[in-house]
């Protein structure tokens, strides 16, 4: 999914106050926009964002604990974690309770290639994998997760609207609890030919679309980093699943600002979508 536009949201009893600010109280999700949607609660970075009306309540808990309660229509991603983000063992625990579409991932972003990933332990009646390219598998704390690639166009981003890619890595088996070493499924996606960027803020987050749910998760980080060379990718279809030699295709290879690799894989050809974005297609 694309970018999340900052949530709309209103204090119980304040009209206005930068989210920043709290720690442990309640957020009313409600219809009216402040221009701050993260922050820092009991030592861990959060965020919380909405492209349209949502209805619920989110609330920081002791810790690395939060809870949200949605409905209503529109799309809802808040979560716990870390700012930066990157390699690393991340713990979690608590309930997850979605009606309609929702996922509960380690969620994050990079820059320098603009990339927004997931990786999903539970998803609720839409599997995201719907429309992606499947690249393969990647075997990692106890499961298998199945490694898609998606592209938004002109979408919303941490810089901005922009055409960039989504990174997948989606369980099996669904969970509610456990360990998620990071830097496993970041090996992985770098040798099925998605490269890594800058990381940039990474959150365990609960995901709500035009959905309603309960979910009450505490993060925390563990002593391990995660191996460069994990069990997995390996291909779970008929077709193997091939490495690339540079760039593979959906990828960006150019665009100002941009100072990643510029060859594309073949047979794909870097194509300038905008001066700001090229692509390999």
């Amino acid at each position: 999914m694309a970018y999340k536009s900052l949530l709309s949201l209103a204090l119980l009893a304040v009209t206005a106050a930068a989210l920043d600010v709290f720690d442990n109280s309640t957020e009313i999700i409600g219809k009216r926009s402040i221009p701050n949607g993260e922050g820092t609660s009991n030592g861990y970075f959060y965020s919380v964002y909405s492209d349209s009306s949502v209805t619920g309540t989110y609330t920081n808990g002791a810790g690395g604990e939060y809870t949200l309660t949605w409905g209503g229509s529109g799309d809802v991603v808040v979560g716990k974690g870390w700012n930066p983000g990157g390699p690393m063992s991340v713990e979690y625990s608590g309930t997850y309770a979605p009606n309609g579409n929702s996922y509960l991932s380690v969620y994050g972003w990079m820059t320098s290639p603009l990339v927004e990933y997931y990786i999903t332990e539970s998803f609720g009646t839409y599997n995201p994998s719907t429309g992606g390219t499947h690249l393969g598998t990647c075997t990692s704390d106890g499961g298998v997760y199945d490694i898609y690639t998606q592209t938004r166009t002109n979408a919303p981003s941490i810089s901005g609207t922009a055409t960039f890619q989504q990174y997948w890595s989606i369980r099996q088996t669904h969970r509610v609890g456990g360990t998620v070493t990071t830097g496993n499924h970041y090996a992985c996606w770098e040798s099925v030919g998605l490269p890594l960027g800058t990381f940039n803020y990474m959150i365990l987050a609960t995901e709500g679309y035009s959905s309603s749910g309960t979910s009450t998760i505490t993060v925390g980080q563990g002593t391990g980093t995660g191996s460069s060379a994990p069990t997995g990718p390996s291909s779970t279809t008929s077709t193997p699943v091939s490495v690339p030699t540079g760039v593979a295709e959906w990828g960006q290879c150019g665009g100002i600002g941009y100072s990643g690799p510029t060859a594309c894989a073949s047979p794909f050809t870097c194509t300038v979508i905008n001066s700001y974005y090229s692509q390999c297609l």
